[in-house]
């Protein structure tokens, strides 16, 4: 895929017009947590940018922390958050130079990792890794290779995911689903679970 300027495209574009917009929790993210019997705790909410998940996550009670490399998109999801009386942590962070101190129950990745070329994706693992908790969650969604549209982001399969995660992860499950957002027909997508071992 081509370099993104996140910066440039939250000052210039609409979010609700984004192909990630979803207004509420990723179903797939909320199947997981009734499974898991995930109800309370902190959270990192990975490359917010429209913050609707964050929004969610808070408005159930969670403690969260929501992170974007872009500046402006966190600003607007902060004022947001304001809006809708919800206290959440916002910090701009670039993951791969990340300074949080922090480890969480669970990070939930919606589409970071796979905006990342193959020599930045080890750097990603580690920084990751060192932010959950030891028995804590990864949740992580991505573009399946089984879509076919030429735009986007990198595409995976199961056993990709399976290789880069494996060494710090135990892969709980991956299953197919789709991206949910603002295209239609909804992109193919894997949605894993992993825990931090």
């Amino acid at each position: 895929m081509e370099p993104v300027d996140w910066e440039k495209l939250y000052n210039e574009e609409d979010v609700e017009k984004m192909p990630w917009y979803f207004e509420g929790l990723d179903p797939d993210l909320e199947k997981a947590l009734e499974r898991l019997s995930i109800t309370s705790g902190t959270c990192l909410d990975l490359c917010t940018g429209p913050g609707t998940q964050a929004f969610t996550l808070a408005g159930r009670g969670f403690h969260v922390t929501a992170t974007d490399i872009s500046e402006t998109a966190v600003r607007m999801a902060a004022q947001k958050a304001v809006r809708k009386a919800l206290y959440i942590e916002f910090v701009r962070n670039d993951i791969l130079n990340s300074t949080l101190e922090s480890e969480f129950d669970f990070v939930f990745d919606r589409g970071c990792f796979h905006t990342l070329t193959p020599e930045l994706r080890g750097a990603y693992i580690e920084s990751i890794s060192g932010l959950v908790k030891s028995g804590g969650f990864l949740f992580l969604k991505c573009f399946s290779n089984l879509e076919t549209m030429k735009e986007g982001p990198y595409r995976f399969t199961p056993d990709e995911l399976r290789e880069y995660f494996s060494g710090l992860f135990k892969i709980i499950s991956i299953e197919e689903t789709v991206y949910h957002g603002t295209l239609t027909p909804l992109p193919k997508a894997l949605f894993a679970t992993m825990k931090r071992v």
